[in-house]
């Protein structure tokens, strides 16, 4: 990890694989779009109205997996120092929060035709989502709100930490709670229970969706870069003065 510390080498790196990443994004969301539009089937209880879930569900493991690297960039920046870490844990939050939040909206068009309601408070996963999206917006007010960017960071990495452990709230509600949301249908223990003919456009998109977060994630790293060495530049001309 160390060899992506120094910002040239991570830019270098970034700048190479960008072209790629962005092509392999776009191949894959016009195969996954494909299939979860046209060549799949509907569902023999919920209809068209299934297509949905190639859009929500990738977004609600976005949702999760990013603040999961949050929590890890977070635990490096605090053991190591890794001078990019908290550059990168920054710069994914704006992108998880689009993420949850597309999670959430997706989700209530979906509950509406399945549970009759836009929104149920007592639906556990729905409501630890949302506090994770609480999450995802304090942690951004913490960076927006301290000029000081060394404190700004201490308190982030914090909120980051604490926050890992409603992902597991999130993740393990409907097993431990009884929920409106059904359980895990595609990582468990005997397979995936969605049909093949559903599956593979789905885990198309959740791939496309990761590989769309990995471009964005990389080009905000790149701005992020060139803002602190702006910042670092002016407080010299203003120690030069």
């Amino acid at each position: 990890m160390q060899q992506f510390a120094n910002p040239a080498r991570f830019l270098k790196i970034a700048n190479a694989a960008l072209p790629y990443i962005w092509s392999i994004t776009a191949i894959l969301f016009a195969i996954g779009l494909y299939g979860a539009l046209v060549t799949t089937p509907p569902d023999y209880q919920q209809g068209e109205t299934v297509r949905i879930m190639y859009v929500h569900v990738p977004a609600a493991w976005l949702g999760l997996f990013i603040y999961c690297l949050m929590g890890f960039f977070s635990a490096v920046a605090f053991i190591y120092r890794h001078p990019l870490a908290d550059a990168a844990a920054k710069t994914a939050a704006p992108l998880g929060a689009v993420f949850c939040f597309l999670a959430l909206v997706t989700g209530s068009f979906w509950g509406k035709p399945m549970w009759g309601t836009w929104w149920a408070w007592g639906d556990a996963r729905l409501t630890s989502m949302f506090i994770l999206l609480l999450f995802y917006l304090g942690y951004m007010a913490v960076w927006s709100s301290i000029d000081e960017p060394t404190r700004a960071a201490a308190i982030a990495r914090i909120v980051a930490l604490v926050g890992v452990v409603n992902v597991f709230v999130v993740k393990f509600s409907v097993n431990w709670w009884n929920t409106l949301h059904q359980p895990a249908s595609v990582i468990k223990m005997g397979g995936p229970s969605i049909d093949k003919s559903m599956l593979w456009a789905l885990l198309t998109m959740a791939v496309a969706y990761t590989m769309l977060f990995l471009a964005l994630h990389l080009v905000s790293m790149r701005s992020e870069i060139a803002a602190r060495k702006l910042r670092q530049a002016r407080l010299i001309e203003i120690g030069n003065r």
